[in-house]
């Protein structure tokens, strides 16, 4: 199959997945909301032989409740398994990204890692460095694999064979503080673009930072031209070009660069923050320093965590990503993706069943308890009572359209383009047309 029609039938299957799972509340998605099964109802992980065992496992949780959390899992797994030995490597997000493209490269993957699917799993399958699971989640009839969301689960397939299962599932919106946007007298949250700008003057105006970015990880200012393409491109536009019936030169996706530097000249970001890094970025929202932030799922807890008080914005709300006035998008299509765990090629049978002991709906009930996550067992939902991850939800299970994060559903090197070339954008170092031809250029060679 050509290399071009596989990766749009992959990205078809993804977003035909993820809108399976979201459209309707008797779809896939209900299964991660509804609470079909206490938890519990779970497999019992493997009896496996007692040979002394050493797993590596890279996750980017740098802080609790999930540093903490997936210590005491991983001690806990240990207990039950005195011959396994679970050696943990914590890393920042860009810091594990760069350390993985390396590892990869060499051949050497760690037995268990974070992914997000999509494009870049698929890119590493492809290069033989994963290991396919699917006879696993297809023992006893199914029993693991009957445990997750069907729409989450495909994200880590390819071709019909799983190489990681998820853990999360989310996306990206415009968290805000509400206190703030109040101070500056605006009582209702933006949905045109337009209104959006009008009140990030406002909230300038009022002498708030309107908002909190972390350009030094490129796929931060990433989210806000991706997302500024879809509204414009739509879902049509957007298949076409990865489908290469249209392309990246098209005229959304250039129109999405000016709509970024129109927003870049009000100035609306804190001083210095193409020097800071996501973590950063949070921390300054956290504080109360800026009013918003585009962020996923995940932005609750780290902005606590990454805050003076370690709690955070007391007042704290989600809005969808404003429309853009003439473009073919809606404003309830969503950009998003999840977390899983992605299996190593050498990866030894405890490494799975690791992972199967991570995923039991016991855990994922307790995670969401902790806002740290959108379960995709069934049964974890029981745990999620935080208002802010019912709210973030709401928001996909309402999308019409699901996208996933754009230099995760790509492959790798496009990924890295898009990032790069969005950064360029913010530096005044490309164009929009020349962003626009740069990824166009990938894309005819990745695709």
């Amino acid at each position: 199959m050509p290399r071009k029609l596989f990766v749009f039938l992959s990205l078809a299957l993804v977003v035909a997945s993820m809108l399976t799972a979201c459209a309707t509340p008797a779809a896939p998605a209900t299964e991660v909301a509804k609470p079909t099964e206490k938890p519990g109802a779970n497999p019992e992980p493997t009896v496996l032989p007692s040979e002394p065992v050493t797993i590596e496992w890279w996750h980017i949780q740098t802080v609790d409740p999930g540093l903490t959390k997936w210590q005491e899992y991983a001690d806990a797994y240990m207990g039950l398994h005195p011959n396994v030995t679970i050696n943990i490597t914590v890393l920042e997000n860009q810091a594990f990204k760069d350390k993985l493209t390396t590892v990869m490269q060499s051949g050497n993957p760690p037995d268990i890692f974070q992914s997000w699917g999509g494009g870049t799993m698929k890119a590493y399958t492809e290069a033989g460095m994963t290991l396919d699971i699917t006879p696993d989640l297809d023992a006893d009839g199914g029993a693991w694999r009957n445990t997750f969301a069907p729409g989450a689960l495909a994200v880590y397939s390819k071709d019909g064979k799983n190489y990681g299962v998820p853990w999360d599932m989310g996306m990206v919106g415009v968290w805000y503080n509400k206190d703030l946007f109040a101070q500056a007298g605006i009582s209702e949250a933006p949905t045109t673009w337009t209104a959006f700008l009008e009140d990030a003057a406002k909230l300038k105006a009022a002498g708030i930072v309107p908002i909190a970015l972390g350009e030094k990880d490129s796929w931060t200012g990433m989210h806000i031209w991706a997302y500024l393409a879809i509204r414009l491109a739509g879902q049509a536009g957007l298949e076409a070009a990865i489908s290469r019936t249209g392309a990246f030169t098209d005229a959304p996706f250039v129109q999405a660069g000016y709509k970024l530097q129109e927003l870049i000249a009000t100035d609306p970001f804190q001083p210095g923050y193409l020097g800071d890094n996501h973590d950063a970025m949070q921390g300054h929202f956290g504080n109360g320093e800026c009013a918003m932030e585009i962020s996923g799922q995940w932005a609750p807890t780290v902005q606590a965590a990454q805050s003076a008080d370690k709690k955070g914005v007391p007042n704290l709300g989600i809005f969808a990503f404003p429309a853009v006035e003439g473009g073919a998008g809606d404003v309830t299509d969503v950009m998003g993706g999840g977390n899983g765990f992605a299996i190593g090629k050498d990866a030894p049978p405890e490494a799975v069943d690791f992972v199967k002991f991570l995923t039991t709906a016991e855990k994922q009930a307790e995670l969401a308890g902790l806002g740290l996550l959108i379960p995709t067992v069934k049964g974890g939902e029981a745990g999620l009572t935080d208002p802010n991850m019912v709210a973030v939800q709401a928001m996909f299970a309402n999308a019409k359209y699901f996208a996933q994060y754009l230099d995760q559903a790509l492959t790798p090197a496009m990924g890295d383009v898009i990032n790069a070339g969005v950064q360029d954008i913010f530096t005044g170092v490309k164009t929009p047309e020349e962003l626009a031809q740069a990824i166009e250029d990938i894309a005819q060679t990745e695709l």
